[in-house]
């Protein structure tokens, strides 16, 4: 028992001297948000890694999303939502709520499922959207329009499930009739909601 207990102890020291050493590097040089696994092998070597190769790596430091870039301009495309605006009838402010909590108005992003530009079109509606560009804005911003404009229509114009069917898709919508119980899809829905009220206000 007593060589267990020195050895735990090790272990935690090891521990407490590799968190300090993470926290150290995060605050100089944030990295790419990523969880941290850890995993103790027999010789009581501890491995680190955002990748990990088996179930032995347990869950160390939680992913820490990093804040979005404050210098980014969110009325650079305010006439291209204008445009799209005019063409599908929707409310300006509802397009700039999208884009704001789908891409914070970054045209490059993409999603780990793969959705793509400011309003996050999976490719899978490209050719649907007649988008052959899908970062650039004006392609991207006038498909995403008219996708949220068709899910308006198929769920008679109740913008909280219309908004659940633009996020989790709406054959998930159609299965429970109303906002899926996905605490992304619900809080997607209450961002959205949240924004365009903001920019009803401005």
């Amino acid at each position: 028992m007593e060589s267990v207990a020195k050895a735990s102890g090790r272990q935690l020291a090891c521990i407490w001297v590799a968190a300090l050493w993470i926290a150290w590097a995060c605050w100089i040089v944030p990295p790419a948000a990523a969880d941290i696994y850890i995993y103790i092998d027999e010789n009581g070597v501890l491995h680190f890694t955002n990748t990990p190769t088996s179930g032995d790596f347990k869950l160390y430091m939680r992913e820490t999303p990093t804040r979005p870039p404050s210098w980014r301009n969110n009325r650079n495309y305010d006439d291209v939502i204008t445009e799209a605006a005019d063409m599908t009838g929707l409310s300006f402010s509802l397009l700039k709520a999208v884009i704001h909590v789908e891409s914070y108005f970054d045209p490059r992003a993409i999603s780990k499922k793969g959705a793509m530009g400011l309003m996050q079109i999976m490719p899978d509606n490209f050719s649907l959207l007649n988008i052959s560009d899908p970062f650039d804005p004006w392609e991207n911003i006038m498909g995403g329009a008219q996708y949220l404009k068709s899910m308006l229509e198929r769920f008679d114009h109740q913008l909280p499930l219309a908004l659940a069917a633009y996020n989790a898709g709406p054959t998930a919508v159609s299965r429970y009739n109303d906002i899926p119980p996905f605490p992304e899809t619900q809080d997607y829905v209450q961002k959205v909601l949240r924004f365009f009220n903001f920019y009803n206000k401005e």
